[in-house]
């Protein structure tokens, strides 16, 4: 089924590139990320293009919980713990300038945006809750513990961030995209310095930047190394409790809340792409235990990049390519992230400097325990012998019963059961059953 934000909005057409062009900047990508990145530069007067292999919005921007918040689970320890004091700091303002950016855009969309607190939960641990608040003060952020939340069970208590928002992303990215320059159905075929060839013709651009969710140029970079996938679903319920706030349980197994006009919407059951999960099963049986008269209106489900570190990936592609840049890795908080990664590329590509690059630097130290795991994960799915095969780096696919798909476990590329590419890093088709 489609999410509620694909059947409540209408994205703007635009035609397929008709031959080659020239121009200064451009962004391969058409999610939010490179919708925010072609927003800004043309904000900024620099000639850009956009160019979708598809349809704007049709991958994770799509699937969006939809939430603008600097809140990304009980992250700020383990960020001071990871990169220190001032680095975590730098995080928290990126992402709260990225609010700030959204609030001020939001004025002159009508995209249903909305001011509210968010709150990261946890069932039984207080501890983590007091170690986050304490990181948080270091930080000068004043966050505060609650114990007393509408949720329908127990609860140690909550760090609450104090306005924070929530919009409809398709309805803010019709808004942002319908001045800008874009070719859909242009799918990108080969990269060069300055040139990329596209099943429609060639772009000349002095500097390109990669928004496609997960890079697809393997040659720099070592992102098939850096990122894995994760999947998370979401049930649109009707008649069930309305909500004032965000809720996300800072164990990632837990569940998220929050309310979007007459639906409630309650995420859940994550697990790495290509790997069994609870997926939808689990939101189901709660909501039947929990809202007995809720009714399913939609169900959808979403796919995020996750880094070794925690951090996004945004700046330069790789070490040797200095016109080439990349924003991924936003670790399921994409809304917020898309927006600081947009403003600080739009800025490196016109050549200004931005305190946030050292931070989400995408060729900093790869010595992380993720690493091995990934590299497992990369080993195990090339020397499984099944026939089905990712055309990306050719491990082995998993079959997804619930939503009926090949699933590859060692980056995350997705097919339907006819072989048509669903999610990237692979660019093509599968290889035949």
């Amino acid at each position: 089924m489609n999410s509620i934000w694909l059947e409540t909005a209408h994205l703007p057409r635009f035609e397929p590139l008709a031959g080659n062009l020239n121009t200064n900047v451009l962004v391969i990508g058409g999610g939010i990320a490179g919708l925010l990145c072609a927003y800004q530069l043309t904000q900024a007067g620099v000639d850009c293009v956009l160019v979708e292999a598809n349809r704007i919005c049709g991958g994770t921007t799509q699937g969006t919980t939809a939430k603008i918040t600097a809140q990304h689970g009980l992250v700020y320890h383990k960020l001071i713990q990871k990169f220190g004091v001032k680095q975590a700091r730098l995080y928290l303002e990126a992402n709260l300038a990225a609010l700030e950016q959204y609030r001020t855009v939001c004025r002159t969309i009508d995209c249903d945006f909305v001011d509210e607190d968010a709150f990261a939960y946890s069932i039984g641990n207080r501890s983590k809750l007091e170690q986050e608040l304490s990181a948080l003060a270091r930080l000068g952020f004043g966050a505060e513990l609650v114990t007393d939340l509408p949720l329908p069970f127990s609860v140690a208590g909550a760090v609450r961030f104090p306005r924070q928002a929530r919009f409809h992303p398709l309805k803010f990215a019709a808004g942002i995209a319908k001045d800008l320059r874009i070719f859909e159905n242009t799918k990108v075929l080969e990269l060069a310095p300055g040139k990329a060839v596209t099943n429609r013709g060639t772009i000349r651009a002095k500097k390109t930047i990669i928004a496609t969710h997960f890079p697809f140029l393997n040659k720099h970079g070592g992102y098939f190394l850096k990122l894995y996938q994760h999947r998370s679903y979401m049930l649109a319920l009707k008649n069930a409790p309305t909500l004032n706030g965000m809720y996300v349980d800072e164990d990632s197994k837990g569940l998220s809340f929050r309310s979007a006009g007459e639906f409630l919407l309650l995420g859940g059951g994550a697990h790495r792409t290509g790997k069994p999960g609870e997926g939808w099963q689990k939101l189901k049986c709660f909501a039947q235990r929990y809202f007995p008269e809720a009714q399913e209106a939609a169900r959808w489900a979403a796919q995020d990049c996750m880094t070794l570190d925690g951090v996004p990936y945004v700046g330069q592609y790789g070490r040797s390519t200095p016109d080439l840049y990349v924003a991924t890795g936003f670790n399921k908080w994409g809304m917020t992230s898309a927006m600081a990664a947009a403003t600080l590329l739009a800025n490196l590509v016109r050549g200004k400097e931005s305190p946030y690059a050292p931070l989400l630097f995408p060729n900093r130290t790869v010595l992380r325990v993720q690493l091995a795991i990934n590299g497992w994960e990369s080993v195990v799915g090339l020397l499984t012998p099944t026939t089905p095969r990712c055309p990306h780096m050719g491990c082995a696919l998993k079959y997804n019963p619930a939503e009926h798909s090949w699933d590859c476990p060692c980056h995350g590329s997705r097919f339907g059961e006819d072989g048509t590419l669903i999610d990237n890093p692979a660019t093509d088709d599968k290889q035949q059953i």
